[in-house]
């Protein structure tokens, strides 16, 4: 990455919140097959009760992610 604190805030929290997104997401999904198979994967993320709390975890933990990320690399951490 070129300097990283010359980026916008946005941009950088984007990339910061999307990469975290799908590979934390990757990762829960494949553990939670290995370990308990996929129709039990299923059942636990993905039926009609439970997939709007999946994604909004998802989605809660790549954002306080993104945020903490963006400060510290455009705020806090110097060159």
């Amino acid at each position: 990455m070129s300097d990283i604190s010359k980026q916008p805030f946005l941009t950088l929290f984007i990339r910061f919140f999307s990469i975290f997104l799908i590979v934390v997401t990757i990762i829960k999904i494949i553990f939670a097959v290995v370990s308990d198979g996929y129709d039990s994967m299923m059942n636990e993320f993905f039926s009609s009760d439970n997939w709007m709390q999946f994604v909004k975890v998802q989605l809660v933990m790549s954002t306080v992610y993104g945020l903490f990320m963006t400060g510290y690399y455009k705020f806090i951490k110097k060159k």
